[in-house]
């Protein structure tokens, strides 16, 4: 399952630069709204260290990472639910994603053009998250106009419930409250699912800072946007695109170095990737051999069939059980032989709750 998420923001601050940066494609950043118009997807590899070792220890002839897709789409303003700049057609390229990260502009700088005319990111940030909330409003309301004549003269238990759950959602957004913060149960939540609501999605802010500001570590527009997602329960990493250009352009050793000498321990890629697996309450397992090396990521909670379905269906119709070492295992003893030497590979069945670092050898009969 590779991880997915939606770049948004308003024009002209920083969306395209990252996107071009993290992900080294070089799409059109001009300094005019709208320079990005269809959507530019990209794929990178999710950095970690223990692939390495994996690596050396079995001389694969392939290494697989496991892969994390980002769609940079057009900028957005105010008034585009009702169609203003490029209007709904933006939104519906992000309903699949995973989560959402809004690019906020954070920086001064009199060259590059601010489309409400001055840098104020809680403004920025409300302008969007309004533009969701209008967004999710209109599908919630089609919905309504289709069923609701039918809830009023159908017996169906089914078709009354969802309208009733389709107002409940439609008089919290009229209340400017993103669904994630409405309490749903199972079947509410069973219910919805297929329609993509953007609200209901995790977002993280990507605050977008000059180089200045990230090696001083001190913006006061970075401390508003931080205040101001803390009460929402969302989090803020900090980025200087123009360092994420330069950095996307060095090898791993040099891009090492390059970290050390500002005082940085962490590219703004690897904080945004860290801080989605912990929003997403993902993890990784692996599946090593001399043909392959492989990554593979789930969600944590998820049991070992269902694993095993992220390789293959079959997998997990056919489950029998997984043949399980851990990592830290492996690299404290060296081999596999020396695990099994020591007791340290177990095997599990169906019930078995898959854990971060498993290595694991999939049984299965279809």
């Amino acid at each position: 399952m590779a991880l997915t998420a939606g770049i948004v923001g308003l024009p002209n601050v920083g969306k395209s630069t990252l996107f071009n940066a993290i992900t080294k494609k070089n799409i059109l950043a001009a300094n005019y709204p709208f320079a990005t118009i269809d959507p530019n997807v990209g794929m990178v590899t999710v950095p970690d260290k223990r692939l390495s070792f994996l690596e050396e220890l079995y001389i694969p002839d392939r290494l697989i990472p496991t892969m994390y897709e980002f769609t940079d789409i057009a900028g957005l303003v105010k008034g585009a639910s009702n169609g203003e700049g490029l209007g709904n057609k933006f939104l519906s390229h992000i309903r699949e994603v995973d989560a959402i990260v809004e690019v906020v502009r954070c920086f001064n700088n009199k060259d590059i053009i601010h489309v409400e005319g001055q840098v104020d990111p809680i403004r920025d940030i409300e302008i969007i998250n309004v533009e969701l909330i209008l967004a999710d409003l209109e599908i919630i309301e089609n919905r309504i106009a289709r069923i609701g004549k039918k809830a009023a003269l159908s017996k169906d238990k089914e078709v009354i419930k969802e309208s009733e759950l389709m107002n409940k959602i439609k008089n919290a957004l009229l209340d400017n409250t993103p669904v994630k913060k409405i309490e749903l149960n199972e079947e509410e939540l069973k219910m919805i699912k297929a329609f993509n609501l953007l609200t209901q999605k995790p977002i993280i802010y990507m605050a977008n800072i000059s180089e200045e500001d990230l090696i001083e570590d001190t913006n006061e527009y970075v401390e508003k946007v931080r205040e101001y997602a803390s009460k929402e329960g969302n989090s803020v990493i900090t980025v200087c695109a123009k360092i994420e250009s330069e950095l996307s352009e060095l090898n791993e050793e040099d891009k090492s170095a390059f970290l050390e000498e500002l005082g940085i321990k962490e590219s703004g890629l690897d904080k945004l990737i860290k801080e989605t697996y912990n929003l997403l309450g993902l993890a990784t397992y692996f599946t090593v051999g001399s043909d392959e090396v492989r990554a593979w990521t789930f969600k944590k909670g998820m049991k070992a069939p269902e694993c095993a379905g992220i390789i293959h269906t079959d997998f997990e119709r056919g489950f029998i059980r997984a043949e399980v070492m851990g990592y830290e295992d492996l690299k404290k003893y060296g081999n596999e032989k020396s695990v099994k030497e020591a007791g340290r590979t177990r095997l599990e069945g169906k019930e078995y709750i898959m854990q971060d670092g498993d290595i694991c050898n999939f049984r299965f009969n279809v």
